[in-house]
């Protein structure tokens, strides 16, 4: 029987298989949630990150592709290499590396806890041996002979702008790296980055990653006014405030099984006053927008802030990630958006309080006549079908 074109491609199983370009510098397809793989390994149990062995990987990993995720991000150390490993190994055992865009991170100490490694200064930093070193071990764990998007994972204050835009723009001439990302960086160096790869013709970066939530908004003070004028997607980490955004039901379900989650940075797992504020606030919306999900609100907002925005999600609990994706579904309204900020106080700091942050005309202007601004580009809003 002959097919159509009108028959291609299928249905995705969720809304993680409506692709995104990943930003205007950067036209690959990817989905709208990334899966973060720090979670995936078992190598930092005694750390308070948790643990899952090889088949409870492979679970959640099989869940995010079959559900039509493709864009996943793990890091050098993460697990002690034992997550690049692993996606490695699965990615290779269905045939399906290049379905894929596999976001990897180098500059951490990837050998901090091998036993038997002595004289380790540039097993991590930013410079060209410590690159070279570690994407060298990364397309040996990820069994594969390049990377999708490798990050600079975060600034050591220590090698130039010159010597990092050299030595990523190389690897990306050699094949062995596609595009470039920066994380946990502040924006003036980004910026003065990815003006000397314009000038001299390198490949600039085209992602950002750091931290964002409605829990700690300073992201939007510098990172997200330079992402937006250099073209650069956003990849923020935390959205969910490390799981402390959660109902007061699910607080209690905690102290019932004692399932604590993440304890690595802050040994007290229950939530402070203003997660409770912040988790109640969430709870008014979802039922405002009808789910269930405070963690989906919480997604929401950071996607519905500003375009080519792609949260890393991470966990390890398959009916956490459907329950994830739900914020797929869910539009926020401008006066929910503004409730939600309300709960906690934030200030842009100057000298956006002076001056504005260029979504309307700055007061100091008036003056000089009436202004009508072009209005900043959208995020996308979800769609029914």
């Amino acid at each position: 029987m002959s097919r159509s074109f009108a028959d291609f491609p299928p249905t995705p199983a969720t809304k993680l298989g409506h692709y995104r370009a990943l930003s205007p510098n950067a036209g690959v397809h990817v989905s709208p949630i990334q899966l973060g793989a720090m979670s995936i390994g078992d190598k930092w149990a005694d750390m308070g990150m948790g643990a899952m062995d090889k088949e409870s990987s492979f679970k959640l990993l099989d869940a995010y592709f079959d559900n039509g995720g493709n864009f996943i991000d793990t890091a050098n150390n993460y697990q002690d290499e034992s997550s690049e490993a692993l996606i490695g190994e699965w990615m290779e055992k269905r045939g399906i590396r290049d379905q894929l865009v596999i976001a990897t991170k180098y500059s951490a100490h990837y050998k901090a806890r091998r036993s038997g490694f002595v004289n380790k200064a540039n097993y991590a930093g930013n410079n060209l041996k410590s690159l070279h070193m570690s994407v060298e071990a990364s397309l040996k764990k990820l069994r594969t002979d390049y990377i999708d998007i490798l990050y600079l994972h975060w600034w050591d204050w220590d090698t130039s702008v010159e010597e990092v835009m050299n030595g990523l723009h190389n690897l990306v001439v050699q094949g062995k790296v596609l595009y470039l990302g920066i994380s946990d960086t502040p924006a003036w160096i980004v910026s003065q980055a990815n003006q000397y790869a314009r000038d001299h013709g390198k490949s600039p970066f085209v992602i950002y990653q750091g931290k964002w939530s409605l829990l700690e908004r300073s992201f939007e003070r510098e990172i997200i006014p330079m992402a937006r004028a250099h073209g650069l997607a956003l990849a923020p980490w935390d959205v969910l405030g490390s799981g402390k955004l959660r109902t007061d039901a699910e607080e209690e379900a905690r102290r019932a099984s004692g399932e604590k989650g993440r304890v690595l940075f802050r040994p007290d797992w229950e939530r402070s006053e203003d997660e409770v504020k912040m988790s109640r606030a969430l709870e008014k919306v979802a039922g405002e927008v009808g789910t269930k999900s405070i963690q989906a609100v919480a997604i929401a907002y950071v996607m519905q802030k500003v375009p080519y925005c792609f949260p890393i999600i991470g966990g390890r609990k398959v009916e956490h990630l459907l329950s994830n994706v739900e914020a797929l579904d869910i539009t926020l309204s401008k006066e929910q958006i503004a409730f939600l900020e309300s709960v906690l106080p934030f200030s842009p700091g100057f000298p956006s309080t002076m001056i504005g942050d260029g979504s309307k005309p700055a007061a100091l202007m008036a003056t000089a006549g009436k202004f009508v601004k072009q209005p900043l580009a959208e995020p996308i809003r979800p769609s029914k079908d």
